[in-house]
């Protein structure tokens, strides 16, 4: 399956390094580019209006974009990861940083890419974000997550089973208005949560143990 990394502003850590595979083709988005040197990588695309930071001297591969325009830098990304025909984008650097409503434009970007056939990851150092589209179940393998949250993107979920968490849920119905699905757990002997939903797509965030940041 072929993958691309999305780069957001949102300033990375080294760390975030390790989830770069060789083949993997980085798309930079406006002053994301700077996450390159971090994460010993280079870009080989890079999208923006540039309004955040100066276009830089890159001879190929750049696409500057109006200011004016429906579409964020990383949304515009995301189309073009679509358009290319990657199965899977990583976006890294969305999450964060001073501006929230940045992450969750970056929420709704990743959900966007889910519903046109581009399986979506949102990382930082202390969370894994991933979505289960309507009629889709997922698992979950024990890992170095702890804390493991379901809320409905849509707004409302229906129909949302959990299997192997502390909190196990059955033909549940999930809202905007009241956060049931936050901070579950796995369960006692669990290796894995399973998830699924009838109707209404889930956003859910795996976060590490309390503590220091991952280095």
């Amino acid at each position: 399956m072929s993958r691309c990394v999305i780069l957001s502003a949102c300033p990375v850590s080294p760390a975030l390094a390790a989830a770069l595979r060789p083949d993997d083709t980085i798309i930079a988005c406006d002053a994301g580019y700077r996450n390159c040197e971090p994460l010993g990588c280079r870009p080989d695309i890079i999208v923006g209006d540039f309004d955040t930071a100066p276009c830089p001297a890159q001879e190929d591969g750049i696409i500057v974009l109006p200011h004016v325009k429906d579409d964020t830098d990383t949304e515009y990304a995301a189309k073009l990861a679509s358009e290319k025909g990657f199965d899977e984008a990583l976006l890294l650097g969305a999450l964060g940083g001073r501006r929230l409503e940045h992450t969750l434009a970056n929420l709704c970007t990743g959900l966007g890419l889910e519903q046109r056939g581009v399986r979506a990851t949102l990382l930082d150092e202390r969370s894994r974000i991933t979505f289960v589209m309507p009629g889709e179940t997922r698992r979950y393998p024990k890992g170095k997550y702890f804390y493991l949250s379901v809320f409905p993107m849509e707004g409302r979920a229906e129909g949302v089973s959990e299997r192997g968490s502390f909190y196990e849920l059955t033909d549940a119905v999930l809202t905007a208005g009241y956060p049931l699905g936050v901070s579950n757990e796995y369960a006692d002997g669990s290796d894995c949560i399973t998830i699924s939903t009838r109707k209404g797509a889930l956003v859910v965030v795996e976060t590490v143990p309390d503590g220091p940041i991952l280095s």
